[in-house]
């Protein structure tokens, strides 16, 4: 159990970049967000980060996202220009190893699955796609998955099965599972209000899911049983396999952007009133505890919010201000 003292924050600060990703291995990622193209791949040497790759005229528009595989060796980055670009890291550099394209409209987010074989896309265009890695330079696209009414913001995968959630302007989430390489939508999520920007699975065992929303509101969700095929669907045509527990109605005073869970069932959100909150959640209660808010964490609004895979008192956050700064969080 958390303590109840409030947290101790320390911090480290990168200038000029919004938004990153975080990797097992000693790499961070960040890349400019409005009107830039190429990514900035940074590195710790002792107590200092370095700067250790630019990847120069990575798109052509604007970079909206990247993430790590699972292993560290690729990222994918997902791109105003429709298209998103897998880059391999060789030699202590990263080089492009293939161009995902297809989708009609900007690329919102993209993500690997915990096998590192997949790649889940989203776009403007309301579609998520899935791709398979069939070669170590060669991917296709095993479905197009359309079901939600207005852009895709996000998406996220289970921490240890081929399950898929992703968020909408249309204010609802989706769950998508795989029957035999055929991709189907098993349950929409439609509690919150406004748009869901993003949702994050606890990562242990993958049994809380949590999403934010444009109205201030943060749900958590119980993954509750193993989701069923299409053929033992209920007269509804859906599953029931994830149950609202909480939502953290209150807490954040605008809109919620990201959140993230470390170990010990303990959240992270990014707030557009330039806050960054740590939450506790008692799953047993189905209760939570606001650990600590440190007020004016940007000068602007807290976009993203990221704890580091293996150290779990080590948060990143990116900003409006232009900033990405790392926290050193004494639970």
């Amino acid at each position: 159990m958390l303590g109840q003292a409030k947290p101790e924050w320390s911090k480290s600060v990168f200038p000029l970049f919004r938004c990153f990703s975080l990797t097992k291995t000693p790499w961070i990622i960040i890349f400019f967000y409005l009107g830039c193209v190429y990514i900035h791949v940074w590195g710790k040497e002792g107590d200092r980060w370095v700067l250790k790759d630019v990847l120069d005229d990575a798109h052509e528009r604007t970079i909206r996202r990247v993430s790590f595989s699972p292993n560290g060796k690729y990222l994918v980055s997902a791109s105003f220009d429709a298209s998103c670009k897998v880059w391999e890291l060789r030699d202590g550099s990263f080089k492009r190893l293939a161009v995902l394209e297809g989708h009609e409209n900007e690329v919102k987010g993209a993500a690997f699955d915990s096998s590192g074989s997949l790649i889940a896309t989203c776009s403007r265009d309301k579609s998520v796609w899935i791709w398979e890695m069939e070669s170590e330079r060669e991917f296709v696209c095993l479905s197009v998955l359309s079901g939600h009414t207005q852009d895709v913001k996000n998406v996220v995968w289970h921490p240890s099965q081929e399950l898929l959630v992703s968020c909408s302007y249309d204010d609802t989430l989706k769950v998508w599972l795989d029957d035999e390489d055929d991709w189907f939508c098993s349950e929409t999520l439609s509690a919150h209000k406004s748009t869901v920007w993003d949702a994050a699975f606890e990562r242990s065992e993958g049994r809380l899911l949590a999403s934010c929303c444009d109205d201030g509101s943060v749900i958590v969700w119980e993954y509750t049983t193993p989701a069923r095929k299409p053929s033992s669907f209920d007269a509804e045509g859906q599953t029931k396999c994830f149950q609202q527990l909480t939502n953290m109605a209150g807490v954040h005073p605008r809109s919620v952007y990201a959140v993230d869970w470390t170990q010990g069932n303990v959240l992270a959100t990014a707030c557009a009133d330039d806050a960054v909150r740590v939450i506790a959640f008692d799953r047993e209660a189905k209760t939570f505890n606001l650990k600590g808010t440190k007020s004016k964490a940007h000068s602007a609004d807290v976009n993203c919010v990221r704890w580091c895979p293996t150290d779990p008192t080590l948060l990143a956050s990116a900003g409006d201000d232009n900033t990405v700064k790392l926290w050193r969080v004494k639970l």
